[in-house]
């Protein structure tokens, strides 16, 4: 009984100093994730930090945006497409004036007129 609680006793000893000796397998992974993540914080702050100076660039920008290229009426080439007349209804359904849908569709308030009664008569609108 004695032999057995001196080998046991030195096998305790050996082994603790063999764990003190040899290489964590988990550390260099978990140095691996800590290098990752932080290159991942870095990265997101980065973009916060450009998206951040974007925003200002574009809230402080005093000068008006480019208005659109305005097209010749469809009316001097014919017909106005359907895509177009479905927005003129729809924007028409949201509530806004005449000029703001004739805006928005590149259209002459004349021409809006024209499709809503034109929807209005087929009893679309």
């Amino acid at each position: 009984m004695f032999y057995v609680l001196i080998g046991l006793l030195s096998l305790s000893i050996i082994l603790f100093l063999l764990s003190l000796f040899l290489k964590d397998p988990y550390k260099s992974i978990q140095e691996e994730i800590d290098q990752m993540s932080i290159l991942h914080i870095q990265e997101i702050y980065t973009i916060k930090k450009k998206l951040k100076i974007l925003e200002e660039e574009l809230l402080t920008n005093d000068t008006p945006l480019p208005s659109p290229i305005t097209h010749p009426s469809p009316a001097i080439k014919g017909e106005v497409h359907e895509i177009i007349k479905s927005q003129v209804s729809l924007l028409a359904k949201q509530g806004l004036s005449l000029d703001q849908i004739a805006v928005q569709s590149s259209l002459t308030i004349e021409e809006v007129k024209t499709i809503l009664t034109e929807k209005k008569f087929r009893g679309e609108a």
